[in-house]
């Protein structure tokens, strides 16, 4: 259980990075590892609707980052407003 959530987080860092050099839009390291770390949740949910389910780390960070720069784009909209 431990090892899972220490990989999430390793994951979620390198989701939110990506996302946040892609987006060109970074919010400090502790934040980008929270949105890729959500990103993850909700790119695997949207992605799960259409039938694409991703395997290995590999799959996981492109659906995490994928996720993630929604997410990005949703924080980004609402610190503006």
């Amino acid at each position: 259980m431990l090892v899972s959530l220490i990989v999430a987080i390793v994951i979620g860092a390198i989701a939110g990075w990506l996302a946040s050099l892609i987006m060109k839009k970074s919010n400090g390291l502790l934040l980008n590892i929270i949105l890729g770390i959500v990103g993850g949740v909700v790119g695997t949910f949207l992605l799960g609707l259409i039938g694409i389910d991703a395997h290995g780390t590999i799959g996981n960070i492109i659906v995490s980052v994928i996720g993630a720069c929604i997410i990005l784009a949703v924080f980004n909209l609402i610190k503006k407003g």
